[in-house]
């Protein structure tokens, strides 16, 4: 029983991160391209680093709680404990989520603005 609980914890965290990080990505880069000035491949390149974090972190805070609590015994007690764990993975990525939306925000517009800001140069003729 501990084996299969712990087996479907990771199989379910992992496909959710993997799932979110990629309807984040190709959905974040309109957004980041918007924030940073319209410089696509600063926006692709922010992207991609924001992805790798998010898998870093997420992966990471997975793996680490995966020692937390007590083992399940009977299928009552893992059907608890995947509720809680999976239910804590997922609030902690929505969390990051909404940090991360908050934080490319305020810094996109900080971009933006020295983008804006940046005298017009000549083309060389």
């Amino acid at each position: 029983m501990i084996e299969i609980s712990y087996l479907l914890y990771l199989a379910i965290t992992i496909g959710i991160t993997i799932w979110v990080a990629r309807t984040l990505s190709s959905n974040g880069e309109v957004f980041l391209t918007q924030c940073f000035g319209h410089n696509r491949e600063l926006a692709r390149s922010t992207n991609h680093l924001l992805v790798v974090g998010f898998y870093l972190v997420n992966i990471g805070f997975i793996t680490l709680t995966l020692s937390l609590g007590t083992e399940p015994k009977t299928l009552a007690d893992a059907m608890r404990f995947l509720s809680a764990k999976v239910g804590l993975a997922v609030l902690v990525i929505g969390v990051m989520h909404f940090f991360n939306m908050g934080a490319i925000s305020h810094f996109g517009r900080t971009v933006e603005r020295w983008f804006n800001d940046r005298p017009e140069v000549a083309p060389n003729v």
